[in-house]
């Protein structure tokens, strides 16, 4: 059985910047994956920020989301993790996280059997149920 995929903004920002750094490993790591990426509101929200420098990248972001090849997780909601979401804002507070990362970790914790694909190094850092590393896809 396969692991869901939960993406980051980094790849998604990669996949559609020809000059980001990490545009060719994307492009590589997503040969390799035939499911939907699954991800939340906040790190779509960053994505749409991070693309409307790029000329086209938001309607182009918009047909990959209307295609289904990047979806969000249905059950998780903001509203229901709230707690556990600003608990990880408060513990890596040092880092600092961001809202979409800790978003990101709370839907690991809720689905076990995933793998974080990101190109942010703090994953390496953050932990869910607070002992465990995170199993990424990343370029390091």
């Amino acid at each position: 059985m396969a692991r869901r995929v939960l993406v980051d903004s980094g790849p998604l920002v990669a996949l559609l910047d020809r000059r980001d750094i990490h545009h060719q490993w994307v492009q590589h790591e997503l040969a390799n994956l035939h499911d939907p990426l699954i991800t939340c509101e906040a790190v779509l929200s960053e994505v749409f920020f991070l693309l409307s420098r790029i000329r086209g990248g938001t309607s182009i972001f918009t047909a990959l989301l209307r295609d289904g090849l990047v979806s969000t997780g249905a059950s998780f909601s903001y509203h229901d993790e709230s707690a556990e979401i600003l608990r990880q804002l408060e513990r890596y507070d040092d880092v600092p996280m961001s809202f979409a990362d800790a978003c990101l970790v709370r839907m690991s914790e809720l689905e076990r059997d995933c793998i974080v694909f990101t190109t942010d190094r703090d994953f390496l850092t953050y932990r869910r149920n607070r002992r465990q590393a995170i199993p990424l896809i990343c370029p390091f």
